[in-house]
């Protein structure tokens, strides 16, 4: 509304309000500030004294009523036409029968403007013009100022305030819906955040939060707000979410490529491009530097090899130059200015090709990271490179996605994560020249020479003022060159400086030429910088702890670090580690990425250890990573007395004194610990296979083995177990060597690669017997019977789980007797002999119960609801598969739970009850769905063709179909 000097306007989105011209007018008492609002509503329509009255004064007005509303009105006509003779007729409030109303033109009223502009911006929605649309419709949303008809009194304010608002509520679902389409995600999820907030039964936002944050890549928030929802509505109304927002979760467990902001792209469905409808949209990109300088030469050069480009395989850029000199930083910051043009995600990793500790990043794991990056359940990635290879490029097919991989050591490492599609852009940054790529691929190189005066200059000056250089010319200049205008070696300058601003800059420049510590390795044959030089500069200054601690960082191989094992490699309480790395960090010889989580840069690491090497004697470095690897050992020992309580204890090596591990409070928070430390943990294999203690390694790979199952990454714990066998075959350490094949095998298993895994354990029950190891034979004979069995080599299987239970009798080994029985009992069932089966297996559980083993006690409850109900006995076996339910939901087997699942549907089915056994079905889907199940296609079938009366024959036939293991779908010991 754009008032003119005489023009009247109103408002009702907000307090009732006039206005002439641009001078706000007195319009009185709430009560006649009611009947305006009565008037303005009704828009130019009559409004009779009656209804006037009742929305003053609601069913009991005073006896003087109508006299008095006859004097609102004649004020609010004095007020709103001032200059008016009586004999003169209304303009605004007019007199009709027995009521009123009020000549107002929807423009000058901020109801009417509002409702123009939401047609507007719907009818430019529809017509397909977006942005448009949102622009409309936002301007819609921003004529209001608050409550409407806030501070009003009476019946119809109350009405006129509740339809305002939900009116206003509608028009912001709609806008943020098309926000959604335009995909502007980070404007939509906080909006969403606090309205769902303050509506929390409004299944409509919910919807939108869910989209916005699968959209956005967060597929698990996205389900956890559908939990949170059904959980409101369950517990405010004691119903569950509508069909809509059902239906929207399933597709959300389904990574229903039709998610997509417009559906799928041309070119084949992800289906037909093998991208089996896994839509994540990872956002991978680190945080861009706040304090980045310069380079806008280069950023131009960069923008203008993209826009020349003709080639339709996908464009690569290769950023290269010396160690230092800024091409993370750079690739980073030009990948944020260019991610709008990507809008469907950007993957980074971390190569690792010049790590100080030689432990690049194979291709094979890097292919890895980015699947499981992208949404692929582990339990559906392949085992080969070349598959994983393929399996990427699908993904990638019709997606426009940017892909950094830095620090990249040579062509090879690179070449199986290019994408196949011209419409992905890769970044690639190397000390090397990659000529291969450039040759082979059309990569564009980009070659980084150090800063220019002005940029260094600039740099400096960020991080420790611009008076100070100002102040200090000379000397500022003689840091820049001295440094060689590489951005490392002066943002470690910088920080020193930073933290002591009483010093001089010519003091800092009097310093530098007064190191005598010169190693001229790191220096990349660059002749006109040290890198070390500038490093040592700073390290000379930390006090004895903190450099002591740097020089430790090095023997640490992971990709990063928490405090507590800061604290267990020095062997330190952590409350003065902290103080220690707070020194570090400050004067930028350690990074923070993340709050508790620290890093090194490679030239640090090197550096480090190199000072290691010179100032740590060797005894003392084999204890510092002695004491890490158990740290990590006890730590997943704590992990692993959650996943499986009352199992007898893994052999661990004791910890030393003043070096705690982790505890946990919940199984839960155990295994978000393992989640966040897995690279870590495979780090620190690799670390313990290659000292003085391999012992540590394969201890450290069978504590794991419960987080590695539950969590479906089996190809870690296969390399986990793999690199152990290694470590303890160079040691000689045979009792490391059965347990690591022995572990190779449960992992192979696990991953249904029966062959491979029941030579490994054959391979191992000959070392076992070797040892003479009852315990060791008694593991490996009943895991070999579980993987026959599981490969359907039924009467091989009776006969090692025959055996199992024997030699567990022997042993006086009452969880594996718990084990034994419940498998044998499971390859009874599987193989007809239902009597045996239920005797076999109720005598397991009571085993099961005693000695606490509740996750092989809730797969063996559902194993023997299977042989009840092909027993026909349905309604006892719908009990057990219930009581299965809740045992395996409270020890995480999710796959365990979707089996569950699936053997209740049949039971119900077979009892006379499809639409219950569909309902079972569904939720067996969508775990089938999330966790990557085989199953899952089958499962599908099953839905689409459940029959509409009981068909006890076929649902018998269809049980063998959908893996009824039961028990076998666990851990032999």
């Amino acid at each position: 509304m754009n008032p003119t000097r005489d023009s009247l306007r109103f408002s009702v989105l907000g307090r009732v309000r006039a206005w002439r011209g641009e001078t706000e007018l007195d319009l009185g008492s709430p009560q006649q500030r009611v009947v305006l609002a009565a008037l303005l509503l009704r828009r130019a329509r009559a409004v009779m004294v009656p209804e006037l009255v009742h929305a003053v004064w609601g069913d009991e007005p005073p006896s003087a009523a109508v006299s008095v509303l006859h004097t609102y009105v004649s004020r609010l006509r004095k007020v709103l036409e001032p200059g008016r003779r009586a004999t003169e007729s209304p303009k605004v409030v007019v007199s009709v029968a027995d009521g009123y109303l009020a000549r107002v033109p929807a423009q000058s009223l901020d109801l009417g403007v509002f409702e123009q502009r939401v047609a507007d911006g719907q009818k430019l929605r529809a017509d397909g013009e977006l942005s448009a649309a949102a622009e409309l419709l936002h301007a819609a949303l921003d004529a209001g100022e608050g409550t409407p008809l806030a501070g009003l009194p009476g019946p119809l304010a109350e009405v006129e305030r509740s339809r305002l608002a939900e009116e206003r509520l509608s028009v912001q679902e709609t806008v943020l819906e098309v926000d959604l389409e335009l995909g502007r995600y980070s404007q939509v999820i906080p909006a969403l955040i606090s309205l769902t907030s303050e509506h929390p039964l409004r299944e409509k936002l919910c919807e939108l939060h869910m989209l916005a944050l699968y959209r956005s890549g967060r597929q698990g928030e996205a389900l956890a707000a559908y939990r949170n929802m059904r959980s409101t509505l369950v517990a405010e109304l004691g119903v569950d979410p509508g069909a809509s927002l059902r239906e929207l979760h399933e597709r959300i467990l389904a990574a229903d490529p039709l998610l997509e902001p417009s559906g799928p792209r041309q070119g084949g469905s992800p289906q037909e491009s093998g991208a089996a409808g896994y839509v994540v949209r990872p956002a991978q990109l680190p945080a861009d530097l706040s304090s980045f300088t310069g380079r806008e030469d280069v950023l131009r050069e960069a923008d203008a090899l993209m826009r020349s480009r003709t080639s339709a395989a996908p464009p690569i850029m290769v950023i290269g130059g010396m160690a230092g000199i800024g091409k993370t930083a750079l690739a980073v910051h030009w990948a944020h200015r260019i991610a709008p043009q990507y809008p469907d995600g950007q993957l980074y990793i971390n190569l690792r090709g010049f790590d100080p500790t030689g432990a690049a990043v194979p291709a094979g794991e890097a292919v890895l990271i980015f699947l499981d990056a992208l949404g692929v359940p582990p339990q559906r990635i392949p085992a080969s490179l070349p598959a994983k290879a393929a399996l990427y490029r699908s993904l990638l097919a019709n997606r426009r996605m940017l892909v950094v991989l830095d620090n990249a050591r040579d062509t090879e490492q690179v070449r199986p994560l290019l994408p196949g599609s011209s419409d992905c852009l890769v970044i690639v940054t190397s000390r090397s020249q990659l000529t291969g790529l450039v040759a082979g691929a059309g990569a564009r190189p980009l070659s980084l020479s150090p800063l220019t005066p002005t940029e260094a200059h600039s740099l400096l000056a960020r991080r420790v003022g611009a008076a100070r250089l100002t102040a200090e010319p000379e000397a500022a200049n003689e840091i820049i060159e001295f440094c060689g205008r590489l951005p490392l070696a002066l943002a470690v300058v910088a920080a020193r400086a930073a933290t002591n601003p009483g010093f001089a800059l010519g003091t800092v420049a009097r310093k530098l030429h007064e190191t005598t510590f010169n190693l001229d390795a790191l220096i990349g044959g660059d002749p006109t910088a040290d890198v070390r030089t500038v490093i040592s500069w700073s390290y000379e200054a930390l006090s004895a702890p903190a450099a002591r601690l740097f020089r430790l960082l090095s023997l640490h191989s992971g990709p990063d670090f928490s405090g507590p094992a800061i604290a267990a490699l020095a062997g330190l309480p952590l409350r003065q580690v902290r103080g220690l790395l707070a020194e570090l960090t400050g004067v930028h010889l350690l990074s923070e990425p993340t709050p508790g989580h620290y890093a090194l840069h490679d030239l640090l690491r090197a550096y480090a250890g190199e000072r290691s090497a010179m100032e740590e004697p060797r005894q003392e470095q084999d204890q510092a990573v002695e004491r890490l690897v158990l740290w990590y050992l006890h730590s997943a020992d704590a992990v692993f007395a959650h996943l499986s309580p009352g199992r007898r204890p893994l052999p661990v090596a004791p910890l030393p004194a003043g070096c705690p591990p982790e505890k946990f409070a919940s199984r839960d928070e155990a295994l978000r610990w393992c989640d966040n430390e897995r690279p870590n943990f495979i780090a620190a294999v690799q670390r313990a296979a290659q000292s003085r203690r391999p012992d540590l390694a394969w201890q450290l790979t069978i504590s794991l083995w419960g987080f590695s199952y539950l969590s479906g990454h089996h190809h870690d714990w296969l390399n986990a177990a793999r690199s152990s066998l290694e470590g303890a075959r160079k040691a000689g350490d045979r009792r490391g060597e059965a347990w690591c094949l022995t572990e190779a095998a449960a992992a192979l298993t696990t991953m249904r690669r029966f062959d491979e895994g029941i030579e490994y354990f054959q391979e191992a029950s000959e070392l076992w017997e070797e040892l003479d190891d009852t315990y060791g034979i008694s593991q490996v004979v009943s895991s070999l019977g579980l993987a026959l069995l599981q490969a359907g080599r039924l009467d091989e299987a009776v006969d090692h789980l025959t055996c199992s239970l024997a030699l567990a009798r022997a042993n006086g080994d009452e969880w594996a007797q718990g084990v034994a029985l419940a498998n044998l009992g499971e390859a009874h069932g599987r193989l007809g002999r239902f009597d045996e089966a239920v005797g076999t297996m109720r005598e397991g559980l009571k085993v099961l119960h005693a000695t606490g083993n509740i996750w092989m006690e809730g797969l063996t409850l559902d194993a023997l609801g299977s042989v009840l109900h092909r027993r026909e006995h349905h309604h006892d076996a719908i009990e057990l598969h219930r009581k299965a339910l809740k045992v395996l939901q409270e020890t995480g087997n999710r796959w365990g739970e979707g089996d569950t699942y699936v053997h209740l549907g049949e039971a119900l089915l077979a009892a006379g009850e499809p639409e219950a056994a569909r309902a079972e079905w569904t939720q067996a889907l969508a775990i089938f769905e999330e966790t990557g199940h085989p199953d899952a296609e089958v499962m599908r079938e099953r839905l689409r063709s459940t029959p509409s009366r009981t068909d006890t024959t076929s649902d018998t036939d269809t049980t063998s179909d959908m893996n009824p293991a039961g028990a076998s779908t666990g851990r032999s010991s």
